[in-house]
This record gives structure tokens, sequence and C-alpha cells, in this order.
């Protein structure tokens, strides 16, 4: 009798410790044939939020075991927002770990070349949960910018630097420009600072200057030549004339050929009117541009225009003279084309 009951106890723990087993550690994360799944939980998410998302996915072999043991490990009550990466055969109990403790992965995302704000808002809104409302009312907030940035909403657009960036996703708005901004100081080093004196310009300037030469070409080699043809304008206070300012003054980025009417627009971009720089930046410069004009070529070029063979370079004059019989052949391409604007 006693042996008989020794087996019912054994077999009763057993079954209870397989059945603690398979709520704890037994592996609970669907297979998916698109590698790791993801969770991503809104700030101010609800448990039930969370709980009806893994289910909808179908993220669990085993809802139920996952969800008893969040109840009795409080999880309903201490849900964390973030992006969290499942990996297959994650258990319960090491899901809950994670998301107990807030450990989301980040997002690495390209934060492409743009020339209006809105376009950075609808970047940011595709990439990180920050509120493209929200991030588009603090780009307007003159007084913050200044505040925060020493920046206005003119000049704004020199905050941000194109290229790799890695962040949590449930990412606010304002903490996505506090990290924008932390990247543009480590690119301005004491060092890009004082080249940036040694021209006469402001790490702001800089970057109106280098979007203006972004616009102009994307050949590497071409970009500091470009660069010290308009510093040389500049020193001798000679207008900009440059045909990307002219199109960002009349919106139209798509123009091919820029007309005499296209020069009598009334903006303070127009640098076929108005001396120096125009007062805020074209495009977001990436770093290329930004070393261009920073490490300038030196030479006495004044002008340049487009090849007529459309490779993408540019040739280059001292005097207007040269530069008239320059354009003239590219204009003579662009009849022979057809392409009137």
């Amino acid at each position: 009798m006693a042996l008989w009951l020794l087996l019912v106890l054994l077999l009763v723990g057993g079954a209870a410790l397989y059945g603690a087993w398979r709520v704890l550690w037994q592996p609970n994360v669907a297979q998916s044939p698109y590698g790791p799944a993801y969770l991503y939980i809104r700030t101010g998410a609800s448990y039930e939020a969370v709980r009806d998302s893994l289910r909808r996915q179908e993220l669990l072999l085993d809802p139920t075991t996952f969800e008893w043991l969040a109840a009795r490990r409080n999880y309903t009550r201490q849900v964390k927002p973030g992006r969290y990466r499942l990996e297959v055969g994650l258990s319960n109990a090491k899901l809950l770990d994670m998301l107990l403790t807030g450990r989301q992965d980040t997002v690495a995302f390209t934060l492409d070349a743009f020339k209006y704000k809105p376009q950075l808002t609808r970047q940011i809104s595709r990439q990180l949960e920050a509120d493209s409302l929200e991030l588009r009312r603090l780009l307007q907030d003159n007084a913050f910018l200044q505040r925060r940035y020493q920046l206005d909403t003119t000049t704004i657009l020199t905050l941000f630097l194109p290229g790799s960036y890695r962040l949590f996703w449930n990412t606010s708005a304002r903490t996505f420009l506090d990290s924008a901004a932390a990247t543009h100081r480590r690119f301005w080093t004491p060092l890009r600072r004082q080249r940036a004196d040694s021209l006469g310009l402001s790490p702001t300037e800089v970057h109106v200057l280098a979007s203006i030469v972004q616009r102009e070409t994307a050949k590497k080699e071409d970009k500091p030549i470009i660069a010290g043809v308009y510093l040389n304008r500049l020193r001798r206070g000679m207008r900009l004339q440059a045909d990307p300012t002219l199109l960002w003054a009349i919106g139209n980025f798509g123009v091919k050929r820029v007309l005499n009417r296209d020069k009598l627009v009334d903006s303070p971009y127009n640098t076929y009117k108005n001396k120096g720089l125009p007062p805020g930046p074209i495009t977001s410069a990436n770093r290329q541009s930004l070393n261009a004009v920073l490490q300038p070529a030196a030479h006495r070029y004044l002008f340049f225009c487009a090849r007529p063979d459309f490779s993408g370079f540019s040739d280059f004059a001292e005097t207007y003279a040269d530069h008239k019989r320059n354009a003239r052949r590219y204009q003579r391409t662009l009849d022979s084309l057809g392409v009137k604007r």
C-alpha cells in the first residue's frame, strides 16, 4: 500500500514539475519563415493590447500558458512600450523577463537627405513611433528651437545629418531631435570648427553652402571645386547665382532648364537677386558635402556649368567669356534634345 502511495505521489509530483517546466521554460515563440519576429508595443498600450497582438500575429505556440504566467508575475500592470525581438524557441519566463525589464531591440535606419520638413516627418514616422504631428509642431516652434538648439525654423534643417541612425522604436519626437543634435555635435569637432572659422563661416553657414553644393552635383570629385567657386564669389562680394536656390524658391526641383523669368522670383533664396548665402539650407547636407566646403579646392574659378555629355561633371571657368562658351555648348545640347524646361 505504501509503495502504491509513493508511486502516486511521484507521478503527481512529476506531472506538477512537468507542468511548471512547460509553463516556464518550454520554448513558446513560434517559428517564422521570415526570421525573428517583432512585437511592437505602443506607448500607453494596455496588457490586453499586448495579449491581442501576440494572438493576432500568432507569435506564440501556446498563448494560454504565457497569459497565465503573465498574470502571476504582474506583467498585466507593468507593460513597457518598445520593439521587442522574439527569437524562435524563447520560453515564457525569458519572454516575460524581457518585457518586464523593457529590454527592447533598437531600430537601425538611414535618414535620407530631405528638402522640406514634411519629408523629414514622413521618414521618421515610418521608422519610429514618434508622433509626426508632435515632430511637425516642434519644428515650427521657434522659441523651443532657439532655446534648445540655438537654431530657428529656417535653419533647423542644419541639425540633421543624413546617414545611419540606431534608436529605440518608441523614441519620442523630442528625443529624436535631441539624438539628431547629439550626432550634429559629434560631427562638429574642434578641428572642423577651426576650419569653418578660417573660411569666415559659422557651422550653420557651412551647412547652408554645403546644401547648395550637394544639389549642384553628386560627383565627389567636383564637390570641393564647386565649393571653392562659391567661396571665391563670396569673397569678392559677387552673387552666388546658384540655380538650386532658385529652384527651391520656385518650389520645383524637377526643372532641367532655368529660365530668365525664374530669376525674377521674389524670395530670399533667389541668389540671382540677393547677395550672400540664403537664410537656410535647401536640403539636409551630408558629410561628404560638408567636408567639401570645409576643405575646398584652391583655384581661381568663378563659374561652372554642367557638361553637355550629361556625365554629372562640370566645366569650370575663371572668366565670364569662357563660362559663356561652356554654357552655350550645354544649352545647344538641351536644344537638340528638345528640353525646354
